[in-house]
């Protein structure tokens, strides 16, 4: 499934299911977008923050076609033209018309204040990989859907051997400044200029490939590389190849991140690898010399006289490799006596044998127990 870099989900944002019907979900805007707006919080820097989040996650989920693509797709789904607002933590207005109904009583232009073309949106993408992968890197093939710059018109949007005029409603600035008078005050917004879109040009004849929008749809593949070391959760970034930005303005960045599959014989933790060996008991009493697997392949390893069930064992070097730097992490043994459940009765007349030789009770356990009881209770 593929994400926008750092986003949550929509649905948690405007704290709704995914079931949600389009009247609890606009119900559930309304009432966040009251409490963050930063209008209403002017002591609070940090409410701008939110509620351009709430707002980007109305925008997708109250029309079905974009909510359906999200709902497939994630925010891979997701192209530049489903959003229309860049600056709602500088306190203006713009991008979504209940905001209007819900202060002002009327409606606005979808727009925002820009500072120049806006640099592509990042994409996340992740990836499952065995847990051999991490350990040792691996090289992938993947297929991301993404916004591409139009090669046939190189972004522009213009046919090719046409030109591309100053617009002449912002002079070529790509914004323009409304003041409206509202119950709060007279407020100033500085919102895209609606009529070349921000990018200060005006395109006469569009490029017949991508209608003049300068971008396309295109699934991308991607060669990634993983490196060795790494662990679940960690993110790796492929810089200019996440979504093409505005004409002008660079590409986003795509992240990878990494889901390791768990292993059947070992657990991580950190770059240290655990797993149970399994010795019999008279490998354990006298020692043995066996194999013991490793993620290296198997190799010999000596069980010590006497060894205790439990009894863990540290093989050096033989962990994970340190992520970006040299060494590794160690591989913990950790002994696990099989006691038979089935005997033979020479074999149960050999034990008896052994444990007398050795001056044993049978069940010195069970006498002990029992003595403790007698002295407790008189």
């Amino acid at each position: 499934m593929i994400l926008l870099a750092g986003q949550k989900d929509y649905y948690d944002i405007l704290g709704v299911d995914k079931d949600a019907s389009q009247k609890e979900i606009k119900k559930a805007y309304r009432k966040l977008a009251k409490k963050y707006h930063p209008d209403m919080n002017k002591d609070d820097p940090d409410t701008s923050e939110k509620f351009k989040e709430i707002s980007e996650a109305y925008e997708i989920l109250s029309d079905p076609d974009k909510r359906e693509r999200y709902d497939r797709y994630g925010h891979s789904g997701i192209n530049d033209n489903d959003f229309n607002f860049d600056d709602f933590a500088q306190g203006g207005f713009g991008g979504f018309d209940d905001i209007f109904d819900m202060f002002f009583g009327g409606r606005s232009r979808r727009g925002s204040r820009r500072r120049g073309p806006q640099k592509g949106s990042d994409l996340q993408y992740r990836m499952e990989i065995t847990f051999e992968e991490a350990a040792f890197g691996v090289e992938k093939e993947i297929t991301i859907p993404r916004t591409e710059s139009c090669e046939t018109c190189g972004g522009s949007g213009a046919k090719p051997g046409t030109d591309v005029k100053t617009c002449p409603k912002c002079d070529g600035n790509g914004q323009i400044r409304v003041t409206q008078r509202t119950p709060f005050g007279q407020f100033t917004q500085t919102k895209t200029c609606d009529r070349c879109g921000g990018t200060g040009k005006i395109v006469k004849t569009p490029c017949p490939d991508c209608n003049g929008t300068g971008k396309q749809r295109r699934h991308r593949n991607l060669t990634v590389n993983i490196p060795a070391g790494v662990d679940d959760g960690n993110r790796l970034r492929m810089a200019g190849e996440g979504e093409a930005g505005e004409k002008g303005a660079p590409s986003g960045d795509l992240y990878i991140i990494i889901n390791v599959k768990n292993h059947d014989i070992f657990e991580r933790k950190g770059d240290d690898i655990y797993c149970e060996v399994p010795i019999n008991f008279v490998q354990a009493t006298l020692g043995d010399e066996i194999k013991v697997p490793t993620l290296d392949g198997k190799v010999k390893f000596t069980i010590p006289e006497g060894t205790q069930p439990g009894t863990t064992f540290r093989l050096k070097d033989k962990g994970i490799p340190h992520l970006n730097r040299h060494g590794r992490g160690d591989e913990y043994i950790k002994a696990k006596v099989i006691i038979p459940k089935h005997l033979s009765q020479e074999q149960k007349d050999l034990l008896k044998e052994f444990a007398e030789l050795s001056g044993d009770e049978i069940n010195p356990e069970k006498k002990g127990f029992f003595r403790k009881v007698r002295d407790a209770f008189g």
